[in-house]
C-alpha cells in the first residue's frame, strides 16, 4: 500500500485546507457585508463577526451536515409521499372519467396554463 507512505501528509494538508476554507469564507462574508450593509444603515463587520454570521447561517439553515450521504430537499420523505399520494389520487379520478370529461379538463388546462395534457394520457391509464 502505497498510500500509508502519504498518511503523515495527508492530515496536515486537510487541516490547512479547512482553514484556508474557512478564512476565505469568513472573508467573502465580511466583504460583501462591508459592502452592502452601509446602504441600509448597518454597522461594519470585522472577520470575527462575519465568521460568528457564517456559522450562525450554517447552523439555522444549512444543519450540520452529518446527513450520510443522503441529502434531501425541505420535506425529505414526506413531501415524496405527499406527492406520490396526490398523483395516484389523480390518476384514480382520471380513470373514472368519461372521454367527455376528460376533454373539458384538457380545455381548461390549456386555457389556464397554456399546454396541453394530453401527452401524458397513457401514463394514467
Amino acid at each position: 500500500m502505497r498510500i500509508r507512505r502519504y498518511w503523515p501528509f495527508i492530515i496536515p494538508a486537510a487541516l490547512v485546507g479547512m482553514a484556508l476554507f474557512i478564512f476565505i469564507g469568513g472573508e467573502v462574508v465580511m466583504l460583501l457585508w462591508n459592502w452592502l450593509a452601509p446602504e441600509f444603515g448597518l454597522p461594519l463587520m470585522s472577520f470575527w463577526h462575519a465568521l460568528a454570521l457564517l456559522a450562525l447561517c450554517r447552523i439555522l439553515f444549512g444543519g450540520f451536515g452529518f446527513h450520510g450521504g443522503r441529502q434531501r430537499h425541505y420535506g425529505g420523505r414526506m413531501a415524496e409521499r405527499m406527492a406520490d399520494r396526490m398523483a395516484d389520487r389523480f390518476a384514480e379520478r382520471w380513470q373514472h372519467m368519461t372521454p367527455e370529461d376528460r376533454e373539458r379538463f384538457r380545455q381548461r388546462v390549456r386555457e389556464r396554463c397554456g399546454f396541453d395534457p394530453g401527452a401524458g394520457e397513457s401514463k394514467a391509464q
